[in-house]
């Protein structure tokens, strides 16, 4: 499980994906976004720009990210 805190009011996906090392580059992040592999509190997120906020769980692969 991976804990990550933000300083603002949300972070978009895609960056979170990135910022936590699940993802490579922003490509990659976008394409785990569009094939359906990300969960945002246990549901699909299709929305590569979707507002992350505190609270959110995301889920991908066998990863965890909790933002706090």
């Amino acid at each position: 499980m991976i804990t990550f805190k933000i300083d603002t009011e949300y972070i978009e996906l895609i960056k979170l994906l990135k910022a936590t090392r699940v993802s490579e580059s922003g490509a990659q992040a976008k394409i785990f976004v569009e094939d359906g592999i990300v969960m945002r509190n246990g549901e699909v997120e299709t929305r590569k720009r979707a507002k992350i906020r505190p609270g959110d769980k995301i889920e991908i692969f066998d990863e965890v990210i909790i933002v706090e």
